[in-house]
């Protein structure tokens, strides 16, 4: 083929492989060549200022205040030493996480857990020596096939050169989903549900742990497993998840 000929089929195939690769984002379905469009995440992916110990959002007049708390942990401090969430639970990231947790949708992993990668880097927060996936009940896993804080765990601990240890903790009884039930019944719902491996017990004391969920709502489930391990003999326990559900009658 002439030069000038295979130089002017150059666009045209870079343009083939470009519209080959290009997708449509997951929210507004415009092409994308990201699962999210730069958009969409300009538009509902903005930081905002958060509890420091259970992440629920704070007015803006807060941001930049030096370990801030909202009115509930000033009068009742979580057993957390620190929350990080990436995102409000509302639209679009609710119907997205549910789409990602009850549908395998694997392909927004990445997008989520870059949300949340980016949240802790500007938290600056402390490298923990174990990241601990909120374990799943058996019955669970078998219906939605696997757990999608181990997903989110396992492929940030890549990203973050991070330990994580997905048998650590156990569930060592049954219980109602946490979603079926109101705000005030949570907590009782996973009162002694989890368990440290008593053979892995160990290797907790004196260690910092990071627990990784999707989402946190009332924060009883995580509380309760921060409970679990400080009595186990870590020294101190984060949460991170992926999104907060924001607080009745809050912005």
């Amino acid at each position: 083929m002439p030069e000038r000929s295979l130089s002017a089929t150059k666009p045209a195939l870079i343009e083939k492989v470009l519209l080959r690769c290009a997708g449509q984002c997951a929210v507004c379905r415009a092409w994308s060549h990201q699962t999210i469009c730069e958009a969409c995440l300009a538009l509902y992916a903005r930081p905002q200022p958060r509890c420091w110990t259970c992440a629920a959002r704070l007015p803006i007049e807060l941001t930049g205040r030096p370990r801030p708390q909202c009115g509930r942990c000033l009068h009742a401090a979580p057993p957390l030493d620190r929350a990080v969430a990436a995102l409000d639970y509302r639209f679009p990231w609710d119907g997205l996480l549910q789409h990602f947790k009850y549908h395998q949708a694997l392909e927004l992993r990445e997008s989520l857990l870059e949300r949340l990668n980016t949240a802790l880097t500007a938290a600056e927060v402390d490298a923990p020596d174990w990241l601990l996936p909120v374990p799943l009940s058996n019955d669970r896993l078998r219906e939605r096939g696997y757990n999608q804080a181990h997903e989110l765990a396992k492929a940030l601990a890549r990203r973050r050169g991070l330990r994580c240890e997905p048998e650590m903790l156990l569930r060592v009884r049954h219980n109602a989903a946490q979603a079926s039930l109101k705000l005030e019944a949570r907590a009782a719902n996973v009162r002694g549900v989890f368990a440290v491996e008593p053979l892995r017990a160990a290797q907790l004391r004196g260690t910092c742990v990071a627990l990784l969920d999707d989402v946190m709502t009332s924060g009883a489930t995580l509380f309760e497993l921060a409970h679990v391990l400080l009595q186990a003999g870590a020294m101190s326990v984060q949460a991170w998840v992926i999104a907060r559900t924001p607080e009745p009658g809050g912005e």
